[in-house]
């Protein structure tokens, strides 16, 4: 017996539009993470410009001036370490540079080896600058993207909000998102900072040679998920090779216990305490991310997860229809 399917002209058209919906949002997935990241530094920000509007300051400049904090603070802390930095970061590379002369050395790596390397690290070389040089683009984007959708965030919200049967929930729901969002922001900045604490101490009870630039790199490649705190051990365990294998070997220790401190305690502690999310998950998540869209995805994985989760517990509750 047969059964006959019939497939209407609404059903083709539909799944052909969310197949071109798919695809698009594929091809501009970029610009989506840009404007996602704005949208984090939305919700951090934006309680802060609340206050100063309180005070009696005009929207536009109490951005201005948030902003002005922020580059200031930054430039000063450049400032206050810049001569101790320069100096030990300074040494610290001519250091790096004899350790991997001498490990090629005792490689036996010939001298044609070395020139046949020799074109992909220079190719190596303008990709690292080209990214580096892209990072600044994109930095600079961000934090103008952020600018704009602070002076109008309240007619962006509203207009979104129309779209939807019920304005006042989604308005709701929106600022439920930003609350967690600038939470996890702020629990990112936590976690640079125990690190690189961490990393400081560390090395200055070992005896390790320029321990705040490298407690500083081990900071800063904090944000990278995964395979930011390995890359941030490599340039400690070099210098301290330079002394002596048993300071490398603690060295590597070190930045084990670190590095399980981070992945198994810190970072699923202060993101539940900041996103409510299980530490399990937090984990799952970071995972996911990063095999789907890499160090950003890596990145953004736990704030898509914490909308998502939002999302579908007040879409569960009978209070609000999408």
């Amino acid at each position: 017996m047969s059964h006959k399917i019939d497939i209407s002209h609404k059903t083709i058209f539909f799944i052909a539009g969310f197949l071109g919906l798919v695809w698009a949002i594929f091809l501009i997935r970029d610009l989506l993470i840009l404007l996602f990241a704005s949208f984090i530094f939305v919700s951090a920000l934006s309680p802060l410009v609340e206050r100063l509007m309180k005070i009696g300051l005009p929207k536009a400049v109490s951005i201005a001036l948030i902003y002005l904090v922020i580059f200031a603070a930054i430039a000063a802390i450049i400032t206050l370490g810049l001569t101790p930095i320069t100096v030990q970061t300074s040494s610290l590379t001519e250091r790096l540079t004899e350790t991997v002369t001498t490990l090629m050395r005792n490689n036996h790596f010939d001298q044609s080896s070395l020139q046949q390397e020799l074109p992909n690290l220079s190719h190596n070389i303008v990709a690292f600058t080209i990214d580096f040089f892209n990072s600044l683009v994109t930095a600079a984007l961000v934090a103008v993207i952020t600018f704009y959708v602070l002076l109008d965030k309240d007619k962006i919200e509203n207009q979104f909000a129309e779209l939807f049967k019920n304005k006042s929930n989604i308005l709701s729901l929106i600022e439920k998102i930003e609350i967690k969002l600038g939470a996890w922001l702020r629990g990112q900045i936590i976690l640079s900072l125990i690190v690189g604490v961490f990393a400081y101490i560390g090395l200055t009870l070992l005896g390790v040679d320029y321990a705040l630039p490298l407690a500083i790199i081990s900071g800063l490649l904090e944000v990278v998920p995964i395979v930011g705190p390995i890359l941030g051990a490599i340039p400690a365990i070099l210098v301290a090779l330079l002394t002596s294998p048993i300071l490398a070997l603690m060295t590597t220790i070190l930045y084990v216990i670190v590095q399980q401190a981070e992945s198994h305690v810190i970072v699923p502690q202060v993101m539940k305490r900041a996103v409510g999310l299980n530490p399990l998950l937090v984990i799952i998540t970071i995972g996911i991310g990063s095999r789907l869209l890499g160090v950003a995805g890596a990145l953004l994985a736990v704030p898509i997860t914490v909308v998502i989760q939002i999302i579908m517990d007040d879409y569960l509750h009978p209070q609000i229809k999408i």
